[in-house]
């Protein structure tokens, strides 16, 4: 999973919460953006799933992205699956397109918590 911009910033925690629809998990958000006939999405919210079962405080947030294009322009986001790591406050950590190994998104959510 890589930083989201070249800069080492992360945007805004507004910026990357408003308009999901949920919560943010206590210690870190995985945010999961998919559409419906994407098999990768489906294997994508297992592993995301699996992960958030097993570390305390985090939540798995999907998105139908289909369903939310503005957001999904806001955030430029250009495929899916893709995948934002949240932290505590919100902001954006990482971010992966494609369907991620487990160990990538346990290793991804080290840097979040």
């Amino acid at each position: 999973m890589r930083d989201r911009d070249d800069d080492g910033r992360s945007p805004a925690p507004s910026d990357a919460v408003a308009g999901l629809g949920a919560g943010l998990g206590e210690r870190a958000t995985l945010v999961q953006f998919s559409s419906a006939f994407c098999a990768p999405c489906r294997a994508t919210r297992r592993v995301l799933g699996e992960v958030a079962a097993l570390v305390p405080g985090v939540t798995h947030v999907e998105i139908d992205a289909e369903a939310r294009l503005d957001l999904v322009r806001r955030l430029g986001i250009v495929r899916t699956p893709t995948v934002l790591v949240l932290d505590a406050a919100g902001r954006e950590v990482r971010r992966a397109a494609g369907q991620p190994r487990k160990a990538d998104v346990i290793a991804a959510l080290g840097e979040a918590v």
